[in-house]
């Protein structure tokens, strides 16, 4: 690579710090002269790169967003973070963004130096999904698109949810696990109402100003966990554990929910409070201990679903992966070099 090439390229990593450069600091930084510095920053922007510049004695050089996507430079750091962000995306519940996250996954992994590479896949070789993590339906990126819009427009939105017209306040959009969650003002029903996202349809912004609405409790996802748990049946729960309170009450958190006492025989009875079979049977499968479960039945017969799911998971023979071929080592960059 050229001096000018590899210059125009520190210039480019200096410029995406979001501040205000004075061209004397990055004829300092670059050790050139501030023409040099003007001359290669006209270079830039006949690239494709909107560098915006401010005139006057505190004036300077910012890069600003433009009408197209110009090549990143990404530190090292930066660039794992991308990486494991789209491992992550690529497993979401939104239509498309599975996909869009393997191609952008991809060319970035095409470019990634092996020392980097080396741990993104250690990161995905010592990370297991969760057996139980809720399934869904995908959900309509434009659904997503439309909402969030609103919200940040303090907008009221219409909509289809279960064939029933909606007239709402949107507050704020939660995820939880792979489901997408729609906190609004029910303006017809005058209460604050969840949405699954997955089941919305047919949105439109309305243009009227939504009004400014306290959250009860001035927690979003507190106000929605409470509301979702709401709507799925919950049981308490009476377990065996097959030993000591003293092992157990780390691995069910401190302090554990509901009581543990211990019987004479070395075990423990675990009394849990109302919770879903899902989140019983995940506490339950996390302790790694032997256990009985005397009630609900409705939890035994969980617990036997997802034990036959399991097995049948893992019933197949074993396959090992192969790595994809690693990059060369350099700092990380999207896109094309810059021509001469």
């Amino acid at each position: 690579m050229s001096d000018a090439h590899a210059r125009l390229l520190s210039l480019l990593s200096l410029l995406q710090a979001p501040r205000l450069w004075p061209g004397s600091e990055l004829a300092q930084r670059l050790g050139v002269s501030g023409r040099t510095v003007r001359r290669d920053i006209d270079r830039l922007r006949v690239l494709g790169y909107p560098v915006h510049a401010e005139q006057g004695g505190l004036g300077g050089y910012r890069l600003t967003a433009g009408a197209a996507m110009p090549p990143l430079l990404l530190e090292d750091d930066e660039a794992v973070a991308v990486a494991i962000g789209l491992r992550t995306a690529a497993g979401q519940a939104v239509a498309g963004a599975d996909e869009a996250a393997v191609r952008a996954l991809r060319k970035l992994l095409q470019v990634l130096p092996a020392r980097l590479r080396r741990r993104v896949d250690n990161l995905a070789s010592s990370t297991v999904a969760h057996p139980f993590s809720v399934a869904a339906d995908p959900v309509d990126p434009d659904a997503l698109v439309v909402t969030a819009a609103t919200i940040a427009n303090h907008e009221r939105l219409r909509f289809r949810y279960r064939d029933e017209g909606r007239h709402v306040e949107p507050r704020a959009l939660v995820t939880s696990g792979r489901r997408w969650y729609l906190l609004a003002f029910d303006l017809d029903r005058d209460d604050w109402r969840t949405f699954r996202l997955d089941r919305v349809t047919k949105l439109a912004a309305t243009g009227a100003r939504a009004a400014t609405r306290e959250v009860p409790g001035g927690d979003v996802a507190a106000f929605v966990a409470s509301r979702t748990m709401q709507m799925a049946p919950t049981y308490p729960a009476d377990v065996v554990i097959h030993a000591p309170a003293a092992h157990v009450v780390d691995r069910l958190g401190a302090p554990p929910p509901g009581t543990l006492t211990d019987q004479s025989d070395g075990t423990c009875r675990w009394l849990a409070p109302p919770d879903t079979l899902e989140w019983h049977t995940l506490r339950l499968a996390s302790i790694g201990l032997p256990f009985k479960i005397s009630s609900p039945p409705e939890l035994t017969a969980h617990l036997r679903s997802t034990a036959a799911l399991l097995q049948a998971a893992t019933a197949g023979p074993d396959r090992t992966g192969t790595r994809p071929p690693r990059a060369g080592r350099g700092r990380v960059r999207l896109g094309a070099p810059p021509p001469s």
